[in-house]
């Protein structure tokens, strides 16, 4: 997502003629659906006023592209600022600038990490220095924009600290490496910083650039299970970002003054902030160093997944000594490791062994076995009555044992498309903690609610079909008859039709990447600590809502279930804390399964009440959050997913757009407004789109865009399209064009074009090429030749985005 974005000429408009700080915000608040804080406003006031003077340069092109505020894929991170436009031999060419209004910073000596004033009250802190930033906010959109990575755009990184001196600090040689990939100008040296965008952008954004980066796809996300063999190899899988670098780093010099004092490091942070990330990188940092180092989790999925991938490239000998359980040091000599890296701590035990009877503190145990002990802890994910690593556990037995005693905290958010905001508003929503965010913007995160199993459990599996990276799971409060006879079902619903297994046996904690699991269904114990990209959650009757309130029920669990063991005994004795426990025990294992899912989370509730009200909490701003599920990806259907508005509705000044039949429409694309006249049904439109002239909805039927558009999906079109079209999705038509998937002399494809220089230094095409964008190879592109002079060929619509997707 682009908060900003035009040409350096209208850029300059807004910051020399209007209040840029006014432009951002109004944009953002279209964008985002809310506003930003005071200090951002005064940042975009001073640091885009600086950026301004330095495009106010004549030999900077009007028309190159200006981006402002770019989100990064799948996480909550921004680029301050982007150039586009093409070199001397017309390559597309993004220049990325880091933009700092720091006066003033000081070295760090870890690698890529300074000390500056951050804003707030926190004072001097360390984190990234500007360069690195620069360079890894690059290599990240490099790995997971699609249209970055294919279509051979140059990015070129910077940094502009506008009110900081040249002082030997932040340009000290410590830092030459990072200052080297992403160059770093500072005060007084605006002409450098624009001859270094001239060097770069020496023509105009003529091949919409910003526009393929805004709606490029995104790569398939990496994940930690499949990179872990190069990370234990020490290669960088991983770019690590702002306090992921910051924790990683500092990590690695405490772990050097162990040998003199114990250390203890406690680094906490919710889900998909990188804690996994984190710990095998330093696993495979350290033992690249020869230390002697073991990642140890209580939970036996990670482990499980982690040593399956190994599995061909280490010994099974090498393997074990490597990863460990948290039981495994109860009779360990003190300090006989370097380096225990224990992730999920939040799940330790009290005590070890199979009746939980051996030892006194797993915490304990561990911390004594290591020089050094890094926990990566989330007091939120405590899922079961036995669960004691909570931080404040974490620290006492540390300073208990003599260790000294360092906290990190992680935000920076990795999982659920990156938003902060979905995390708030669960927590506020399952009444965990309270937030401003009591309603979900269907933009931020792709929630959906619905009202059968079944639904949600096929578009899980149509998710799955791409990468093998979508799951259902969940409560425990369904026995396990399959455990004894293998044709038991064990989750039954059958007002719907809908039974499925538990995979606790079969696969047990590979569950989680064995192909086809994904028709059984997955607990708390067989997916914590893992991602998914999609997940679905059943959501079982020990979670409610009665009398205006989310209530929780731990009885309404499995007999089967451990989690909630010892609970009876804890009433007689200490009541209101049992049911504080047991309360929070419920509402965390729903909050981990529900941000298992990197891109998705699709929820299905028992309780009625508590369906409706999740979706009270949703706004709606898109199509389809409930309104049914497609279940096959080639099967278009007559159904439309969409909201029909009627004439009443209409004149009452509901937006909406006409839906037309593409194969009648090409006489009327002259004339947009015939589209008016002839339509019989209007659809109402998102609220993020901006009505205008020429907006129209059509099924796009066939596979040849099927990576962009799903057969028989439902598109949002503008006809007459104005400016570039380069890298857009297009309808063209043409006498020559009889395409069988579309019925008509028209088609919908990916534009290109060739363009040459005439005598009178105009610009003409010589050559517009239409290319297919589908996973099946029979497609070919169609080449036209000459189509300034071809009176036959016309663009006539431009494809906005896909609305919905057919239902059954």
């Amino acid at each position: 997502m682009i908060i900003y974005q035009a040409s350096k000429s209208e850029f300059l408009h807004h910051a020399l003629h209007d209040d840029i700080e006014d432009v951002m915000s109004r944009h953002f608040l279209n964008a985002t659906g809310h506003g930003v804080g005071q200090s951002e406003v005064r940042s975009w006031k001073n640091s885009l006023m600086e950026m301004a003077k330095v495009l106010n340069d004549d030999e900077i092109p009007s028309d190159v592209g200006v981006a402002i505020e770019y989100q990064l894929p799948l996480q909550n991170k921004r680029i301050d600022f982007v150039i586009t436009g093409e070199d001397a031999q017309a390559r597309s060419k993004v220049v990325i600038v880091e933009l700092k209004q720091w006066s003033e910073s000081r070295r760090s000596d870890k690698d890529a990490i300074v000390w500056a004033r951050r804003g707030g009250k926190a004072g001097e802190t360390e984190g990234p220095h500007p360069s690195y930033q620069a360079w890894s906010y690059a290599a990240y959109l490099e790995d997971f924009n699609r249209a970055v990575h294919e279509g051979d755009m140059k990015l070129q990184p910077c940094a502009y600290l506008h009110n900081h001196p040249r002082d030997g600090e932040i340009d000290h040689h410590h830092y030459q490496q990072h200052i080297e990939r992403a160059p770093l100008f500072l005060a007084r040296e605006r002409e450098k910083l624009q001859q270094f965008i001239r060097e770069h952008v020496r023509y105009g954004d003529r091949k919409g650039i910003l526009y393929a980066i805004e709606n490029g796809r995104i790569q398939p996300s990496k994940m930690l299970a499949d990179s872990v063999v190069a990370l234990l190899q020490g290669r960088n899988e991983f770019i690590l970002l702002d306090d992921q670098k910051v924790a990683y780093e500092t990590i690695l010099q405490i772990e050097t003054k162990a040998a003199q004092q114990k250390q203890v490091v406690i680094v906490q942070g919710g889900p998909g902030t990188g804690k996994s990330v984190i710990a095998i990188n330093l696993l495979g940092t350290l033992i690249n160093r020869k230390r002697n180092a073991r990642y140890v989790s209580k939970n036996a999925a990670p482990r499980a997944v982690y040593e399956a991938r190994l599995a061909g490239t280490f010994t099974k000998t090498r393997i074990s000594n490597l990863f460990s359980g948290s039981g495994a040091f109860v009779n360990t000599e003190p300090d006989i490791y370097d380096v225990l890296i224990v992730d999920e701590a939040h799940r330790l035990n009290e005590k070890s062994g199979l009746y939980g009877n051996l030892g006194d503190s797993q915490v304990k145990e561990v911390i004594r076995s290591s020089r050094c002990t890094i926990f990566f802890v989330d007091d939120n994910q405590c899922v079961t009555l036995k669960d004691v690593g909570k931080a404040e556990e974490l620290r006492f037995r540390a300073r208990e044992l003599g260790a000294e005693v360092t906290e990190l905290e992680l935000t920076s958010q990795f999982r659920c498309n990156g938003s902060d905001g979905y995390l708030e508003w669960l927590d506020n929503t399952l009444d965990i903690r309270t937030s401003a965010h009591q309603t979900l913007d269907s933009r931020e995160y792709d929630f959906r609610v619905f009202d059968n199993p079944a639904d949600m459990h096929a578009l899980v599996a149509l998710k799955n079909r791409a990468n093998n990276r979508s799951r259902v799971v969940a409560g425990y409060c369904w026995t396990w008859p399959s455990k004894k006879d293998p044709s038991a079902w064990d989750i039954q619903l059958p007002e719907f039709d809908y039974r499925r297994r538990w995979n606790l046996d079969k696969d047990g904690s590979l569950w989680i990447i064995t192909p086809g699991s994904v028709d059984q269904v997955g607990c708390i114990h067989t997916c914590q600590g893992l991602e998914l990209d999609y997940v679905g959650v059943i959501i079982g009757p020990d979670l409610a809502y009665k009398d205006g309130c989310i209530v929780s029920d731990s009885g309404k669990r499995a007999s089967s279930d451990k989690s909630v063991r010892g609970l009876k005994s804890l009433l007689k004795t200490e009541r209101e804390r049992a049911h504080a426990f047991a309360d929070a025990i419920v509402k965390n294992t729903y909050r981990t399964l529900m941000t298992r899912g990197m891109k998705g989370c699709y929820v299905y509730c028992t309780d009625p009440s508590l369906r409706e009200f999740l979706r009270s909490r949703l706004r709606a701003n898109g199509v389809g959050l409930d309104d049914g599920v497609p279940t096959e990806a080639t099967e278009p259907s007559n159904v439309l997913p969409l909201k029909r508005v009627s004439k009443q509705e209409r004149d009452a000044g509901v937006v909406a757009a006409p839906l037309i039949d593409l194969r009648f429409a090409a006489g009327n694309f002259s004339e947009p407004q015939t589209f008016a006249h002839e339509a019989d049904e209007w659809i109402a439109l998102p609220d993020w789109v901006n009505p205008q002239p020429g907006l129209f909805i059509a099924k796009v039927i066939g596979e040849s865009m099927n990576r962009r558009i799903p057969n028989g999906a439902w598109c949002l079109f503008r006809a007459n399209p104005s400016g570039t079209r380069e890298g857009k999705v297009v309808v063209v038509q043409h006498r020559s064009i009889s395409d069988p998937e579309t019925g008509g002399r028209y088609t919908i494809k990916l534009y290109s074009s060739e363009k040459v220089e005439s005598s009178d230094h105009e610009w003409r095409h010589s050559r517009i090429t239409l290319r297919p964008d589908s996973t099946q190879a029979e497609f070919q592109p169609l080449v036209i030749e000459r189509p300034d002079e071809d009176e036959d060929f016309a663009v006539v619509a431009e494809m906005l985005m896909v609305l919905a997707v057919p239902t059954k």
